[in-house]
């Protein structure tokens, strides 16, 4: 895709490098079994390691679609056990098998009415909006990066960049807040500005002795 059809591929790995960061192992045979049933529209049996509640449980899923976000691989599918639209990572399926039972077929548009919406990766059926303000050195980074599909976003008069992105779970977009420190602050809503507070006080607790 760079220069010409003369240029050697060697040179060319050379001069560009891509650096994945967090990216999480997954076995290969596995991968390669979401696939075939993917494509075949077959269903799975899986154990999976939920890490939230930390413990594995079997499921029969009909897979509807990867997703590759952030460096890792997702399978959205409907859950038999759950009896409803669950997101799964890859990487922490530890056993699958591939079923001759025809899998469940989900529209996408209620793939993306369901899964869609809300921020980052986790799911959720009720969207809320949340308000951030970035500092004005933060502002120039923030302002030009994609956070969401349906983010809002203006320039205040005094430098800092006000930010709106739909969220259904927190824990993610919580992540990308404190990873800013004190250049953000969550304006709104008053549930994830409390939600932030007791992230912040047990993090002082940790590091108050050493004050």
């Amino acid at each position: 895709m760079l220069g010409a059809a003369d240029d050697a591929a060697e040179e060319v790995r050379r001069r560009v490098l891509i650096v994945g960061i967090g990216k999480r192992r997954i076995t290969l045979k596995h991968f390669e079994k979401v696939g075939s049933a993917l494509l075949r529209r077959k269903r799975l049996s899986i154990r999976y390691f939920a890490r939230g509640k930390g413990e594995e449980r079997q499921r029969q899923i009909s897979p509807q679609r990867l997703v590759h976000y952030r460096e890792n691989w997702y399978l959205d599918a409907w859950c038999h056990l759950r009896c409803g639209l669950r997101n799964f990572a890859v990487d922490a399926i530890r056993d699958v098998e591939l079923l001759d039972t025809p899998a469940r077929d989900i529209p996408n548009a209620t793939l993306d009415a369901v899964l869609g919406p809300g921020y980052g990766i986790f799911a959720g059926d009720r969207l809320q909006w949340a308000t951030l303000r970035f500092s004005p050195e933060r502002s120039r980074w923030v302002s030009t990066e994609f956070w969401h599909p349906a983010q809002k976003g203006h320039l205040a008069a005094d430098g800092h960049y006000v930010l709106e992105v739909p969220y259904a779970d927190h824990r993610e977009l919580l992540m990308d807040i404190l990873k800013h420190g004190a250049h953000c602050e969550v304006l709104a809503p008053g549930s994830l500005r409390r939600l932030l507070a007791e992230e912040l006080a047990a993090m002082h607790q940790k590091y108050a002795k050493e004050l």
